[in-house]
Parts: structure tokens; C-alpha cells; sequence
């Protein structure tokens, strides 16, 4: 069986991840890892192959997404280990990615970074995925399906990061409900953080937000926002590092 594991909230995530798996070809099952109520985990096996895909928010796997992940049982299935980030780095990512599939019991032997559509400031790598972005994330699948045919050594993959894994410094543009706001409960419905009141959406718990954005990204009426005056400083600050475009990479 094929699965993608998938932590997407804004979209760029799983369209990265479409785009590996479509190099495969066939059906692939998704589990939701944004469900709050996360649906029973499929039982993997050996024989099954797993891309698991999150966001690479502030250098690190959101914990969100970790906290999820932890809660499969790999059973030995081979894992691809996907993150995905708005084009400026993604530092301690993969290596934390690939430190909690390999916890969770799965084989994980490639890995790929793929850039996407900033979640907060989308005007940077805007559109990405691209064509020629997914045209290569396919390839990279065939890649990887030629090496496991020729049987090549499977250990872990290196991929770049330390441990101890950097501090996450990043959270504080959490989105909040504007006038605008209908209180039509699609932001709390599909909150991954349940950060949301589904009695009144126009409440929300900072505590447990974790700034991914899904809320402005399904938002029907544009009501929710970062503060302007965040977001402003955060373009600023992203302006030298996000601008020039940077590569896919794939790690065997």
C-alpha cells in the first residue's frame, strides 16, 4: 500500500507531496495529520511505502505535526521523508523529520526538500510548487524507485541538521478575527490546533495557535489576519533571505 502522511495546513505541503507521489503513479491513501481528531491510523507493514510531508516552520517540524507522527507504529514500512518551506532554509527539518519517523518504527532511507508558497508572507516563492518544481519532485520519485530496485544499501539517510535541533523562535503572527468575521465556524471546524471556539470563532486561544494559517487560508470572508504591523516586519525581515529562488534537493 502506498500512504502520505501528511501535515498540510495552507496547502503548499500536500501539493509538494501530490507531486512526489504522482512520480509513483497508482492510489495513495492520505492521513490527515491536521485532523484534530485524527481518523485510526492505518497498520503499516514492511511491504507499505509512507511519504510522510510537513512544513518547515521557523527551521523545525511543527509540533503538531511530531506529536502525530510519534502516535504511528512504522512496523518497518519505508518512509520518504518530505518537508517543505516558503524559500528561505529549513535548518534542523528533515533531520528532526527523519529522527521521528525512524522513533515511530519506520525505514527511512530518502529524504527531499521542496519549496513552497510562503504560509504567512505568500508573495514570497509564490506559486510554488511550480510546473517544473513538480515535473522534478516526480523525477525524484523515479529516482528513488530505481534505487530500491537495484537493491542499493537502505540505511538511514544523512540529511542536513543538528541536535541538539535549534530553538523555535517563530509564533508570535497568530491570526485573529477582524469585523469581517461572519462566525461561520469553518476556521474552528478545521483548525489542526483546536485553537479556535467553535461556539464563538471570533475567540481565539493564543496558547494553543500555532500561526500555520489555516485559518486566513480557508477563511470564506478574508476575516482573519496576522496584525499589519507583524506581518510588515516579517516581510521586511524575510525580504534579503527569501527572494532569490532556491532548489529542490533530494537526499539518498
Amino acid at each position: 500500500m502506498f500512504y502520505q502522511l501528511c501535515f498540510s495546513p495552507t496547502g503548499g505541503t500536500r501539493k509538494a507531496a501530490d507531486a512526489l507521489c504522482r512520480g509513483w503513479g497508482g492510489t495513495w491513501q492520505t492521513v490527515d495529520l491536521c485532523a484534530s481528531e485524527n481518523p485510526e491510523a492505518p497498520v503499516f507493514s514492511p511491504e507499505d511505502v509512507c511519504v510522510a510531508a510537513v512544513p518547515s516552520y521557523g527551521g523545525r517540524v511543527p509540533t503538531l505535526a511530531v506529536e502525530r507522527l510519534r502516535r504511528l507504529r512504522g512496523n518497518g514500512a519505508r518512509a520518504i521523508a518530505l518537508c517543505a518551506y516558503g524559500n528561505r532554509a529549513y535548518e534542523d527539518t528533515l533531520l528532526e523529520l527523519e529522527d521521528t519517523l525512524l522513533e515511530a518504527g519506520f525505514r527511512c532511507g530518502e529524504a527531499v526538500a521542496a519549496v513552497a508558497e510562503h504560509s504567512i508572507v505568500r508573495r514570497f516563492a509564490i506559486g510554488r510548487p511550480d510546473e517544473a518544481d513538480q515535473a522534478q519532485l516526480a523525477d525524484f520519485a523515479r529516482q528513488i524507485q530505481a534505487r530500491w530496485q537495484a537493491q542499493e544499501d537502505e540505511g538511514p539517510v544523512k540529511v542536513p541538521g543538528n541536535r541538539p535541533y535549534r530553538e523555535f523562535k517563530g509564533g508570535s503572527t497568530k491570526p485573529t478575527a477582524g469585523e469581517a468575521c461572519v462566525s461561520c465556524g469553518l476556521c474552528a471546524k478545521l483548525c489542526p490546533a483546536g485553537a479556535i471556539d467553535p461556539a464563538d470563532p471570533r475567540t481565539t486561544g493564543l496558547d494553543r495557535c500555532i500561526a500555520c494559517m489555516r485559518c486566513v487560508a480557508v477563511c470564506p470572508h478574508k476575516a482573519r489576519q496576522v496584525a499589519p504591523a507583524l506581518l510588515e516586519g516579517l516581510e521586511r525581515y524575510l525580504e534579503l533571505l527569501c527572494t532569490q529562488p532556491k532548489a529542490n534537493e533530494l537526499f539518498l
